[in-house]
């Protein structure tokens, strides 16, 4: 188990992270009328109806009229911006806001929105076809989150990543060392626990969504596995300037040779 804490990964693409810091107001939003305004039953149908209930989209079963105010292809999506607690909306949140502004960056703010959106929809996907019959509603943004994080490694994978180890050390490492381990540890959860409290079936889906997505929708020109360090936009297109360069009487302007002297 680790916490990340912060990246050393500049933005090159994008002034300020939009998209990444809408996502998060918003299900910040939705946590404070869920968890903090509305009453225990208004909370609890909140919850039910924008949820994902595997046994309703595969036709199982069905919601009371009361409780159906959400069309259910929809909730392929609203279910990500719900969460049970005050912990489980924290930990999606730091991860999005750790790695969410460098994949946006890679992606474009409209194309970042569509692919945090299409990993949440993945995300429930898988976690319906491991348990179509399961009438417990499927919330939190973990599907996504997963997309998101696999995005980061396979675009970022030696960048620096401070993150707290066993919720006390602080390490700096590269990348792909705590997020393989913990891609890996989805995949290992789901085949122990398929039924458990948490939906590693949706992690897996947002993982697999995220891993294909990035390859076809990231900025043209963006390197995977940062094979290469790319230049700025704003930076490529600023002229450079030609100084001038003074001569003495009598001497000739001869190359400089690589190692600095003429």
């Amino acid at each position: 188990m680790f916490i990340p804490l912060h990246d050393a990964n500049t933005l090159k693409h994008i002034k300020v992270q939009w998209v990444t810091m809408a996502l998060i107001a918003l299900n910040v939003a939705v946590w404070l009328f869920t968890g903090v305004v509305a009453s225990p039953s208004a909370s609890q149908a909140t919850i039910v109806g924008l949820g994902y209930i595997p046994a309703v989209a595969f036709h199982h079963a069905t919601l009371e009229p009361a409780l159906a105010f959400t069309p259910e292809p929809l909730t392929y999506i609203t279910y990500s911006f719900v969460h049970s607690g005050l912990w489980h909306l924290a930990s999606n949140m730091l991860f999005l806001w750790v790695f969410g502004d460098n994949v946006e960056d890679a992606m474009g703010h409209v194309r970042f929105l569509a692919f945090y959106l299409l990993c949440a929809t993945a995300g429930a996907l898988f976690h319906g076809l491991v348990g179509t019959t399961s009438e417990a509603p499927l919330v939190g943004a973990s599907g996504a989150i997963s997309g998101v994080v696999t995005a980061y490694v396979v675009l970022h994978p030696r960048v620096k990543v401070w993150v707290l180890v066993l919720m006390r050390v602080p390490l700096p490492l590269p990348a792909f060392v705590p997020l393989l381990l913990w891609i890996g540890q989805q995949f290992v959860m789901l085949l122990i626990e398929p039924d458990g409290s948490i939906s590693w079936g949706a992690h897996v889906g947002g993982i697999v969504a995220g891993g294909l997505l990035v390859l076809v929708m990231r900025r043209r020109g963006v390197p995977l596995f940062d094979r290469e360090v790319v230049t700025p936009k704003a930076v490529r297109d600023r002229p450079i300037p030609n100084p001038t360069m003074v001569v003495a009487p009598g001497q000739q302007l001869r190359p400089r040779l690589p190692w600095g002297k003429q």
